[in-house]
């Protein structure tokens, strides 16, 4: 079987399993890179600019961005809101009723990626508690955090130059202001006077300051919302070319069509890279390969070649195969939404909720005029894809 993923990469490989440049370590083998994320302690958050974000400033560091004990506790107050019961029993009725009024509107040329955005921002947002603006009118605001200038993480300043600081700085405080004053602050002052059983008035309880709770909207924006937009876009692609997967999802039951989504994040993770700083010595192997990561070094886990490791999925690790037999603790997704301490929450509802609106819209068996291009974004190290044209 050739190779069946869509987004590709320039210059990626899948060797060296385990390799070092200066003091930035590339890892792409599953069982090294289950050790780093799993070395609780030893190392802290080095993605999505986290050591660029100034200490002391908050109350309560971002979840996305903290690490040990308060990491762990906000973890597992906040894990709450996305447990697989909690969505599918309490918002499963709803996020039903957002797809089937999503794709019951659709008719003719559609742009899969603008209806997933809108749905996902619909979705996200009831369960954040950022519900003072419509989806259409917030989703812009969202998607304009990453209009940023390039970034590398693994060199100094991020590899920007002082004019690439300065637009990043104008372009990341002006969506800032209007974020917090068109969703953010309408939604805390409500909740202030009613809390309604979401994140917002969670964090309200846990003393979280206006300006936590905007850090901490920001990340479940872009993470929970945006992200899903790329990863529903990618699920349909797959999908729709791909007509014996498509009907065999079609007639499946909700078990098995999970599984196929979760096959087919594997092969398209919309996270590319994770990093890690060590802050101890970490002894790390592959197979028969030893070697000890130092105090201060920078680790880049490479997710697309990981969730390809044939050590770890098998035969055709290239290939679309829902079902594949994997190690023991490994679920199907490998490490698309990260594993230890940081692993992502959402991804209970980034696939049900996915589900749920491609369930409804390959039931009426749109056409594609039009497939989507790729480009890359530096933030998320993820694919965008746009322009992914339907007839429905």
């Amino acid at each position: 079987m050739s190779s069946q993923r869509r987004a590709h990469k320039a210059g990626e490989s899948p060797e060296p399993r385990i390799d070092r440049t200066g003091d930035v370590w590339r890892i792409r083998s599953l069982e090294a890179a289950r050790q780093v994320l799993r070395a609780r302690h030893a190392t802290t958050q080095a993605g999505f600019t986290a050591e660029y974000v100034p200490q002391g400033v908050l109350k309560h560091h971002p979840i996305l961005m903290s690490d040990g004990p308060l990491h762990d506790e906000q973890r597992a107050k906040v894990g709450r809101f996305f447990a697989p019961k909690v969505v599918h029993e309490r918002h499963g009725d709803t996020i039903a009723q957002s797809a089937a009024r999503c794709v019951d509107a659709l008719t003719g040329e559609v742009a899969l990626d603008e209806v997933a955005l809108h749905y996902s921002v619909e979705v996200t947002s009831r369960i954040v508690g950022l519900t003072a603006a419509p989806p259409e009118k917030m989703a812009p605001r969202l998607v304009s955090f990453f209009r940023q200038p390039p970034l590398d993480i693994t060199l100094p300043d991020l590899g920007r130059t002082r004019k690439q600081w300065m637009q990043a700085a104008w372009r990341g405080i002006v969506p800032i202001v209007g974020f917090y004053l068109k969703d953010v602050r309408p939604a805390i002052r409500r909740r202030r006077r009613q809390r309604e059983g979401d994140v917002i008035s969670h964090l309200i309880d846990e003393g979280y300051t206006n300006a936590d709770i905007l850090v901490e909207s920001v990340t479940y924006g872009t993470a929970g919302m945006v992200t899903t937009r790329e990863f529903i876009t990618m699920a349909a692609w797959h999908l729709l070319g791909n007509p014996t997967l498509r009907d065999r999802y079609l007639v499946a039951e909700r078990e098995e069509r999970h599984a196929i989504l979760n096959e087919i994040i594997r092969l398209e993770p919309v996270v590319g890279h994770l990093y890690r700083r060590a802050q101890e010595d970490i002894e790390i192997t592959d197979g028969d390969e030893t070697a000890t990561i130092e105090a201060g070094d920078i680790v880049d886990v490479c997710v697309r070649q990981v969730n390809a490791d044939p050590e770890a999925v098998g035969e055709e690790p290239l290939g679309l195969c829902p079902g594949r037999s994997l190690p023991r603790g490994v679920d199907g997704s490998v490490l698309t939404f990260g594993d230890g301490a940081h692993k992502c929450p959402g991804q209970p509802l980034a696939i049900f909720e996915t589900d749920e609106l491609l369930t409804r819209l390959l039931a009426r068996r749109p056409e594609v005029l039009q497939e989507p291009s790729i480009s890359w974004d530096d933030l998320i190290e993820g694919y965008i894809l746009r322009g992914l044209i339907l007839r429905v």
